[in-house]
């Protein structure tokens, strides 16, 4: 487990292990929102890279007391994906060419049948998900991909928390009406009170 409180400190100290160590620690998080946001690894890597760099530089911002800094780096990224997307007008990696550059954590011993539904099951969910509204397609990455809180989530993409409930139960239903409930096996619909 990771104190990250502890490297945060030991790295204003002067550590540079310590942030090494957190570059390390939140680089493979960072890519994997960045890539699920932009659809492509260099873009994805080079934000993930620029969003590290820009944390460790300006650690003395973060506030503890406000965000964990796991959503501070989230909000960072959330904000250099958008500036890409902006500047790029590009449209969104499909799951085929994803699955194809190794975006996919395969079963080591899967059986062609297997893999052939497992294709199939994601490929329904990840063009779903490329045809929601970019606050819809954000918050329901971050909710289940990233496993950020509805209070994370709205700190994120600088929205109340009712608006980050609402997308994520937006994006959920229309995620449902456009595939196969099989296919919703990994998400479930969030109860929001």
């Amino acid at each position: 487990m990771c104190d990250v409180s502890a490297l945060i400190q030991q790295w204003q100290n002067g550590d540079e292990r310590a942030g090494e160590a957190l570059y390390s620690h939140y680089r493979e998080p960072t890519f994997r929102l960045a890539y699920g946001l932009l659809g492509d690894a260099a873009d994805a890597e080079e934000v993930a890279q620029d969003v590290l760099a820009y944390a460790l530089n300006r650690i003395g911002q973060y506030d503890a007391g406000r965000s964990s800094f796991s959503t501070w780096v989230h909000t960072i990224t959330i904000s250099r994906c958008r500036d890409r997307q902006r500047r790029r007008r590009l449209p969104w990696l499909s799951l085929t060419a994803w699955l194809q550059q190794g975006g996919d954590a395969r079963d080591p011993t899967p059986n062609p049948e297997t893999q052939a539904i497992r294709l199939e099951t994601q490929s329904q969910v990840w063009h779903a998900i490329q045809a929601l509204s970019p606050p819809l397609r954000e918050a329901i990455l971050l909710r289940y991909w990233a496993e950020h809180t509805f209070q994370e989530i709205a700190t994120i993409t600088g929205c109340p928390i009712s608006t980050a409930q609402s997308r994520v139960r937006l994006a959920f239903q229309q995620l449902r009406a456009a595939i196969a409930p099989t296919a919703l096996a990994d998400f479930r619909e969030e109860q929001v009170r």
